[in-house]
């Protein structure tokens, strides 16, 4: 399956001055694959090593970080002479030998010229419990499940695409039906690697179930495994309500839902547990739409969205008949659905910081205002075509933006300072 994080990976490879590249993600949203087949269509040679229950890895990096030594190591081990020039090193769940995470400084300063690539499932965790690599000898690139329109291109729709990045809305309007209909799959199939390619495959419901379980039941595994044990059942508690936190009509998350009289303090170490895993995005509430967006941030008051929205409707146990009812899938569990997905496409667009408004009173609330760096822009989330949204009337009449969006299920139509842009088009928005 295409990712366009290839793209991304080819600009890293030709750059003069380029550092070891550590690849953050979810577990199984395709952080392996993707490495190697970078090495495959980009390199001579792949040196790939996996760090997991690895002693002799273990073993070579603990001695010392003699960078000569480490690579004669590295070439014993995997077989393969490493030429600089030619040799993609990938080290994969590289947080389980800490020290080969701390040996990245010496690459970047005493043998720049081999080109690494890392990634862990849980490297989030290894980093935020301070593993020791300074900040600025490596780069980083985000991860996450397939967007819509990789959806799209894994399902052979790529033309459909093509459309859409071409800025064709009175063809792509044409072919709406079919733009809905892939929708309304990727709401269920999500875009966890694994799901997409058995569902493009055979398109079995079932099995894309089945597989979206066992991801749920990994993640369960792992709270078990990595956390620390008296943590555990506030993660999984934390995690079982996110739900129920996104079908209220407030989706500002509530700590009295997880348990009641729950408290922030108590479920504060849980909740970073999650977010380091990237398992979780949280999303901050904004008292002011200014640039930077940040500065204005509350970090008392968030709303909570899980990785994938495919793995969404799998935890809100969402039947294979809903997808026949019309659009009755869009306005499932109050929208939330609705809004995972935007959330979702936002999240894999560079450049952008994601965060919603709310007035003081709670009268009036922006499902999201992002920051380009340039200039604030409010998205206003529509699961239907009922386009009413006294929210947003009051947000541009108080803040006069250069430019609103608002995503339903109605076509595509620029009027002045609003966008009416199609929630199958929702990364076209930048």
């Amino acid at each position: 399956m295409y990712r366009t994080a290839i793209e991304e990976l080819n600009q890293w490879k030709v750059k003069r001055n380029k550092k070891p590249l550590i690849i953050r993600g979810a577990r199984q949203v395709g952080k392996t694959w993707l490495m190697k087949e970078f090495g495959r269509i980009a390199f001579e040679k792949t040196v790939y090593i996996s760090f997991d229950n690895n002693q002799r890895m273990r073993d070579l990096f603990s001695y010392d970080l003699d960078m000569e030594r480490i690579v004669t190591g590295l070439e014993l081990y995997s077989g393969q002479k490493i030429n600089p020039a030619k040799t993609l090193l990938i080290f994969d769940e590289v947080q389980e030998v800490p020290q080969a995470l701390t040996s990245l400084k010496y690459f970047n300063e005493n043998a720049p010229q081999f080109q690494i690539i890392c990634a862990g499932s849980l490297l989030g965790i290894a980093l935020h419990q301070g593993t020791s690599f300074p900040v600025g000898k490596v780069e980083f690139l985000n991860l996450y499940p397939l967007s819509f329109t990789e959806f799209l291109n894994a399902m052979g729709k790529g033309q459909y695409v093509e459309l859409l990045q071409k800025g064709d809305f009175d063809m792509a309007t044409t072919f709406k039906q079919a733009y809905i209909e892939m929708l309304k799959y990727y709401y269920y199939v999500g875009g966890m690697p694994e799901a997409v390619y058995s569902f493009s495959e055979n398109k079995n419901f079932g099995e894309v179930r089945e597989i979206q379980q066992h991801i749920l039941d990994a993640y369960e595994q792992d709270f078990s495994k990595h956390a620390p044990h008296e943590v555990v059942p506030r993660i999984r508690m934390l995690w079982n309500s996110i739900p129920a936190q996104l079908t209220k009509e407030n989706k500002k998350f509530i700590y009295g839902l997880i348990k009641e009289g729950a408290r922030a303090k108590e479920y504060e170490q849980a909740m970073l547990w999650l977010t380091d895993c990237g398992l979780v995005h949280k999303v901050h509430r904004v008292t002011a739409p200014s640039l930077p967006l940040k500065a204005y941030e509350d970090l008392k008051a968030f709303k909570l969205f899980v990785v994938d929205v495919g793995l969404l409707s799998c935890m809100v146990r969402l039947t294979q008949s809903t997808l026949l009812d019309g659009n009755e899938l869009f306005k499932e569990f109050k929208g939330a659905l609705t809004e995972q997905y935007v959330l979702q496409q936002l999240k894999t667009l560079k450049g952008l910081e994601t965060y919603y408004w709310t007035n003081d009173r709670g009268s009036a609330e922006i499902d999201f205002v992002v920051d380009d760096g340039g200039m604030v822009i409010p998205i206003e989330v529509k699961a239907e075509t009922n386009l009413k949204a006294k929210s947003l009337k009051m947000y541009q009449e108080k803040f006069e933006p250069k430019l609103s969006v608002r995503t339903s299920m109605a076509d595509y139509k620029r009027e002045d300072r609003l966008l009416n842009l199609p929630l199958y088009a929702i990364e076209m928005m930048c």
